[in-house]
């Protein structure tokens, strides 16, 4: 039996237009698509301290989508158009995969301000029509920044709707919890990779944001009440299970299982065997040690993101590019 699919967690990496910044740009000057780059870039250092071009120039280049259960366990990771990643089907298969899903919900982790607007952009470049992403339902449109059923962002969660900073984005935040973060390559460094035509690489760091993000979403799910802490515990045993049978035929997996570090539970109690147990404390992870794990909702039945039950660049941190 296929496992129903209410979430999507994604991650998107993409690169500068080098022709489209060289038209708005610099009209009439005659730049390569790689000067127009390096000159805007040089631009952007000097007068805000990032090499990072807006997304309002870029293009994906790699997304990565992991598939969640209604009761939160991971079912599929996928990048998209692979080994071809080609922007323009990367994008409608983005689209498409909400549409045959029956719209469940977007997770990100500050993808309010830069993945999901791209994707929005490359929609309208590549003319993909949207209509139930754009309808129109007051509060409960898809598109409103408070629907956490049709897009959860992670950071918004962690930060009030960005009342607070969350300096260090999603690399601290997977930290915590002895997740990798980021390892190898950076989001600073996906323009050179892609110009050097290493797309395979770009995926896979792609990939591991995915999964550091799925561990991320798991947690919160913990402070929000969804779920235990108990049954985390049993859903990343799970997802790491995962991980370790497809890790032969996949590098990014084995290189995300040699950065993985086991989170340092406080609530675990060492018992003395000798000790009388009617006077030890149950710990928090025997408290539901055999429950099983059991999703609850947290948006409203009627919302239109809300997950069917039929359905089967690094601006990662806190300071938006």
């Amino acid at each position: 039996m296929v496992a129903q699919v209410s979430y999507l967690i994604f991650d998107v990496e993409s690169v500068a237009d080098g022709e489209l910044v060289s038209r708005i740009r610099y009209p009439g000057m005659d730049y390569s698509p790689q000067d127009a780059i390096a000159t805007y870039q040089d631009e952007l250092m000097e007068t805000r301290g990032t090499t990072f071009i807006p997304h309002t120039f870029q293009l994906p280049v790699a997304v990565v989508v992991a598939k969640v259960s209604a009761d939160f366990r991971l079912v599929d990771v996928v990048s998209l158009d692979e080994p071809e990643f080609r922007p323009h089907v990367i994008t409608q298969s983005f689209w498409r995969g909400w549409d045959a899903y029956k719209y469940p919900t977007w997770v990100t982790f500050n993808g309010r301000s830069f993945d999901v607007p791209l994707m929005e952009l490359a929609a309208y470049r590549f003319g993909i029509s949207l209509p139930k992403w754009f309808r129109g339902d007051g509060y409960k449109a898809p598109r409103n920044r408070y629907n956490t059923a049709a897009h959860l962002d992670l950071q918004d969660v962690l930060t009030n709707f960005g009342a607070a900073r969350c300096n260090g984005g999603l690399n601290l935040v997977s930290q915590m919890l002895g997740k990798p973060g980021k390892m190898d390559l950076t989001g600073d460094q996906v323009q050179q990779q892609h110009n050097e035509g290493n797309k395979k690489a770009i995926s896979d760091y792609c990939r591991c944001d995915v999964l550091d993000t799925y561990f991320v979403f798991l947690r919160t799910r913990v402070l929000t009440g969804n779920i235990t802490l108990d049954q985390e515990i049993q859903l990343v045993a799970e997802a790491k299970q995962w991980i370790e049978e497809r890790a032969p035929d996949c590098e990014a997996y084995r290189d995300y299982l040699g950065h993985w570090r086991e989170w340092a539970n406080p609530w675990a109690i060492e018992v003395d065997p000798k000790a009388d147990t009617d006077d030890v404390p149950e710990s928090a992870t025997d408290a539901a040690a055999d429950a099983p794990v059991q999703a609850v909702s947290s948006v409203d039945s009627e919302s239109p993101g809300t997950p069917s039950v039929d359905a089967a660049a690094d601006p990662k941190t806190d300071e938006s590019p």
